[in-house]
């Protein structure tokens, strides 16, 4: 779900959408954030060992050593437990901008997630270029088995470079300490 939703949020903001209004999304009851973990699981060890994914995509990025991959024709996802990093990437003629991802990607995101709610959206520099930062909180997917949802937090980061949108999404529970983590890994992205 979270790889569709910033496919359809990348899309909207190729397009040059000024909003989502135009889009035809999933309608969601409307759904109340849960309350965040308070020993949450998603916490990345300060001993946890990154190795360099280089994609077929053309894209490089340090992950955690034994996290789950899922490659994807867009794209790709690491995940253990609740903790995913996901990689999109598609044509574009658009630079992100704070303007442009405020009136598409943030709308989307809000309309069509779980109880999003978005924290900040500020222009950030990444080794790999300027950069648009989104920080969001919204609610899982439901466990297979038992159906609980938990809050997770995230930093999406939407970068372009010669014709190519790369949206990066990390997340985690809510109240995980990843901050020096995903700094790593968003550092760590570059284009080949």
């Amino acid at each position: 779900m979270r790889s569709s939703l910033a496919g359809i949020s990348a899309l909207a903001l190729i397009a040059g959408l000024g909003s989502a209004n135009s889009l035809v999304l999933p309608a969601f009851a409307a759904e109340a954030p849960v309350a965040a973990e308070k020993n949450p699981p998603g916490d990345i060890p300060d001993s946890q060992v990154f190795i360099t994914y280089t994609s077929p995509l053309g894209f490089t990025l340090k992950v955690p050593e034994g996290w789950a991959r899922k490659e994807r024709a867009d794209g790709v996802s690491f995940a253990d437990k609740y903790g995913v990093v996901d990689v999109i990437l598609l044509p574009t003629a658009a630079v992100p901008t704070v303007a442009s991802v405020t009136a598409s990607e943030a709308v989307i995101l809000e309309k069509s997630g779980h109880a999003v709610k978005i924290d900040t959206i500020k222009a950030v520099k990444l080794p790999a270029g300027p950069s648009v930062l989104v920080k969001y909180h919204s609610n899982s997917e439901p466990n297979a088995v038992t159906s609980k949802r938990i809050r997770l937090e995230h930093d999406r980061y939407l970068l372009s470079h010669a014709g190519t949108l790369a949206t990066l999404d990390f997340s985690a529970p809510a109240g995980a300490d990843n901050v020096d983590q995903w700094k790593l890994m968003s550092d760590s992205f570059g284009w080949k």
